[in-house]
């Protein structure tokens, strides 16, 4: 069954036509995806032709993983939804918070245009940063251990980034047969535009590949096990039945949104900090 899509609200039109008429005219979201994509899957390519009599060393892409969808998660929490006063984080707060939880919430969280490709894709910068941290912990891995392993490691890092965009991706476009009906990819959806009510915004639904830390961090808005977080879907069913009403009533009223989150009462707050 498809989530049911809202009428947007008219704090949320407007600010999206304002956000759209000022992306500059010489923004193409085409080249932006097939950039980024075509770096990603390259350096994915390279790294993976340099592997030689690879065995063991792809257990090590285990942890590695783990330690990206917590990293994932920190991002997300505590940069993302977090105003700290330092010029770069500082970017990446406005963007997310006060930008991209503007434009989509879990009224109306779709695209029609590529246009919008610049407010759902990271900028290129970001990838390039991946890189210059990537790097070099791959070179440290490849003293340790050996170059496949630190192949490897870059390769997930690179991997992890261009899940991301992918499911991220997946989360912003119209209702679809793929969406609908692939696993993990119908799970992230329904766990991302939870996370775009305005009302629990701040709190949950973190991950945007798989929401491994959120059930690890007690950050999800489901009250399920491991696996069945892995494997929701789009089934409403075991969302706390505490958040509930506060995801009810920031749906139908954003008189109580700001740019900076959701002017929460006192016991609203308590319930959201669980």
């Amino acid at each position: 069954m498809a989530m049911e899509i809202r009428p947007m609200s008219e704090r949320q039109r407007k600010f999206r036509e304002n956000y759209k008429a000022n992306i500059s005219p010489a923004y193409n979201g085409l080249i932006h995806v097939i950039v980024m994509y075509a770096v990603g899957i390259a350096t994915l390519t390279y790294c993976f032709m340099q592997l030689n009599n690879v065995g063991w060393e792809w257990l090590i892409a285990i942890p590695v993983f783990i330690a990206g969808n917590l990293v994932e998660w920190f991002m997300h929490s505590k940069v993302m939804h977090r105003r700290i006063d330092v010029f770069g984080l500082r970017q990446i707060y406005e963007r997310h918070t006060r930008e991209h939880h503007q434009y989509f919430t879990d009224n109306e969280y779709t695209i029609d245009t590529s246009k919008e490709f610049r407010i759902v894709f990271f900028p290129w910068r970001v990838l390039v940063t991946l890189g210059a941290v990537g790097a070099p912990l791959g070179y440290l891995t490849s003293l340790l251990i050996n170059a496949n392993a630190g192949y490897i490691v870059f390769m997930v890092m690179v991997g992890h980034y261009v899940i991301y965009e992918t499911f991220h991706y997946c989360c912003h476009v119209p209702e679809n047969w793929f969406v609908r009906n692939i696993p993990f990819i119908n799970t992230i959806r329904r766990h991302h535009t939870a996370h775009h009510n305005q009302g629990i915004m701040m709190r949950y639904n973190m991950n945007l590949t798989f929401p491994i830390s959120d059930w690890l961090m007690g950050t999800s808005d489901l009250k399920r096990g491991f696996f069945g977080h892995l494997f929701n879907g789009y089934s409403e069913e075991h969302i706390k039945p505490e958040l509930k009403p506060i995801i009810a009533r920031f749906r139908n009223d954003d008189s109580r949104v700001t740019l900076d989150g959701p002017l929460l009462s006192p016991e609203e707050q308590k319930t959201v900090n669980g």
